[in-house]
């Protein structure tokens, strides 16, 4: 292709990269990458896409010009069936990069990161247009005429995207940067460091989100943001700016205008929602209107303890967060079309920050234990140790006393939500499967934290099903294929019944088929469970 065309060949390698306002790990596509691509283009670049899963399952990499990596994780997580690029994979790789080499995302601060001519740990879409069209590289942010116009022209790579069209969740940017830079922000993000809020305008986003359209998206999420309940604000001094409704209606009510299948959001500032309750709750109506059932809006608590708050100039006090959660449940707690409610908060617990001590644990236990007694609802609290990615901690980990926090949280509160959230007889709606493990096929909803979805048979992946909601764990549900057709589906699935069993399902299987639930009675002499069938059970032909 060198040989065709006089333009320069850009090849962008997509390590993934999973950050507090950006997720691009499958099936997310993170906008980084897409500025990227767009910068290419705009310094006149030809530009090839290509994943590192797609390099796992033996692709090979092409010739180029300019070789461009992005990947790092600074919220390491539990992926369901890829993850970032590995540091092992970055040096099997690099030598095979064709071209002058650039890396970005947090991996450029590893010590693989010498292997590439470039590493970038600001923009990396800016600094590979400036070498590209001749200037110094240096380390700068992209002006926000750059940003729009780089989002427009780098769409285009998301239908090179192994998950496109579906369930590839496109990422799309509303602003960077935080409220509270002046004040240097909580000690452990990096958001202050990206300066002052440089808002997009809900027109350029609305922009790139009608390429995106156009090109096939089916589902997006609005990131990049610390809070989208401050979206549109000109409020930069105060640290807790006032919300603008009427901008964050505007955007939201074009989105869903365009015709997209799911929309979701993420992080919000409960102080913010605490100190303007009659502004955020019209945020949040929007939200919950324009959006997709089962959103969630990430909280930063990080730590009830008032002491750890000050020694980490954390965002938020235990007493405003309590506050948010209320006004969100208020707003968001109705059931929606997917099966999970409209809009629920998430809850960010970091531990290991300075000041920390052992009454730091039971701080936070009480603190989400009066979640518990108030009877409201959290969709996902996560969990995590500090990373130092700003700055060095100095709080040495009780290791044993992280895990047994942790465990508890996990026994007490997630499955306490998760029964509520979602009770037995709940009919989630398109549920796409995406692994096997064991017996077990696991999937997930769109959306920003999605439920973890186990039907304890085996199902077709990469196919959507609807599924009734059997039994709880501590962070994920169990549930079978609705509706359930008892005459044709395998012995394996029987069992997973409520009220069933291995030794009614063998039952079942040898007296079938039925033909209705008087029939079906005889087979199983117990009115409770058949009762309990009643809903979701069909009586169709047998196989």
């Amino acid at each position: 292709m060198k040989g065709e065309s006089s333009a320069p060949k850009v090849v962008l390698i997509d390590g993934y990269i999973d950050d507090p306002a950006a997720l691009g790990v499958p099936p997310y596509i993170s906008p980084m990458i897409r500025a990227v691509a767009g910068a290419a283009m705009d310094a006149g670049g030809e530009v090839e896409y290509i994943s590192i899963d797609m390099l796992r399952n033996g692709a090979e990499l092409p010739d180029a010009d300019v070789t461009v990596l992005l990947s790092g994780n600074t919220v390491p997580g539990k992926y369901l069936r890829s993850m970032p690029m590995s540091l092992k994979e970055i040096k099997e790789f690099s030598p095979k990069m064709k071209g002058w080499k650039m890396i970005g995302g947090s991996s450029a601060n590893a010590p693989e990161a010498k292997l590439f001519d470039f590493r970038i740990h600001k923009d990396l879409a800016a600094s590979l247009y400036d070498g590209m069209t001749g200037k110094e590289v240096t380390e700068r942010q992209r002006t926000l005429e750059e940003w729009n116009r780089w989002m427009v022209l780098g769409a285009d790579i998301v239908t090179s995207h192994q998950d496109f069209p579906h369930p590839l969740m496109v990422e799309i940017e509303s602003y960077r940067g935080c409220h509270r830079y002046a004040s240097g922000g909580c000690a452990f993000c990096i958001e202050p460091t990206k300066g002052r809020p440089l808002m997009r305008e809900p027109e350029d986003i609305l922009e790139e989100a009608r390429r995106l359209r156009e090109l096939g998206v089916r589902n997006i999420r609005v990131g990049g943001q610390t809070c989208i309940i401050s979206y549109g604000s000109t409020d930069f001094e105060s640290g807790v700016p006032r919300p603008v409704p009427s901008k964050v209606r505007s955007l939201f009510e074009g989105l869903r205008s365009l015709g997209f299948e799911h929309i979701s959001v993420d992080n919000a500032n409960p102080a913010v929602i605490a100190t303007y309750p009659e502004e955020s709750e019209e945020v949040i109506r929007t939200l919950a209107e324009c959006c997709s059932s089962g959103n969630v809006l990430a909280l930063g608590l990080e730590s009830a303890d008032p002491r750890v708050g000050a020694a980490n100039n954390l965002n938020s006090t235990a007493e405003q967060v309590l506050d948010a959660i209320r006004l969100i449940n208020k707003v968001g707690a109705e059931r929606g079309p997917t099966g999970l409610p409209k809009i629920l908060p998430g809850l960010n617990i970091i531990c290991g920050l300075e000041g920390e001590t052992f009454e730091t644990y039971i701080l936070n236990k009480e603190f989400l234990q009066r979640l518990v007694d108030e009877n409201l609802l959290v969709r996902r609290i996560n969990i995590r140790q500090v990373i130092d990615s700003r700055k060095e901690f100095h709080v040495k980990m009780n290791e044993k006393r992280f895990k047994k926090f942790k465990q508890s949280v996990r026994e007490d509160v997630d499955h306490v939500m998760l029964e509520r959230m979602v009770p037995v007889g709940t009919i989630l709606k398109d549920v796409y499967m995406e692994i096997h493990d064991g017996s077990v096929t696991f999937g997930r909803q769109p959306g920003s934290y999605p439920l973890l979805v186990g039907v304890p048979y085996p199902l077709e992946l990469d196919k959507s099903y609807d599924i009734l909601v059997t039994e709880w764990g501590f962070r994920s549900i169990t549930g079978i294929t609705y509706p359930f057709d008892i005459n044709s589906m395998p012995m394996s699935s029987l069992s997973a019944l409520p009220g069933i069993g291995k030794k009614r399902a063998a039952t079942l299987a040898l007296k079938r088929p039925f033909t209705d639930f008087s029939d079906l009675s005889r087979a199983i002499d117990d009115p409770h469970v058949i009762e309990g069938l009643k809903g979701f059970i069909v009586f169709g032909p047998r196989d």
